[in-house]
């Protein structure tokens, strides 16, 4: 599936995950994820110091359907930006922001425990 056509309806566990992209679904997806309770699409972000609100507005859409977003930063660990930290909170989402490896973990943890949650994951080598 190319990076420009990644729109897959539903939550799906991720399975692996490491050269730049994802594997869900029994697809592989290069590129960062955004996953919303409605659906798994990209996300244009290649690095944690580099997040604008704008990229949160498809999140913050659905925050009625979502307690906690899943945030990977990538290899590096980066402290969202206030402004999203404020946007999030006031739609009222819990950010949880860690590595990317980590992020997968919880995020599959999370999936499976049916919690109300999204995940923004920045891919990684």
């Amino acid at each position: 599936m190319s990076d420009d056509e990644l729109q897959l309806p539903g939550q799906y566990a991720i399975d692996s995950y490491g050269n730049m992209g994802f594997r869900f679904a029994d697809m592989s997806h290069k590129g960062s994820l955004l996953i919303l309770p409605s659906a798994m699409s990209d996300w244009p972000v290649k690095d944690g110091d580099e997040l604008i609100e704008t990229q949160f507005e498809k999140i913050i859409q659905q925050a009625d359907s979502i307690d906690i977003l899943v945030l990977g930063m990538g290899d590096k660990m980066y402290i969202p930006p206030k402004p999203i930290r404020q946007m999030c909170k006031q739609a009222g989402i819990v950010i949880e922001f860690m590595s990317t490896s980590n992020a997968v973990r919880t995020y599959n943890v999370l999936l499976d425990e049916q919690r109300r949650i999204a995940a923004a994951l920045i891919a990684i080598e």
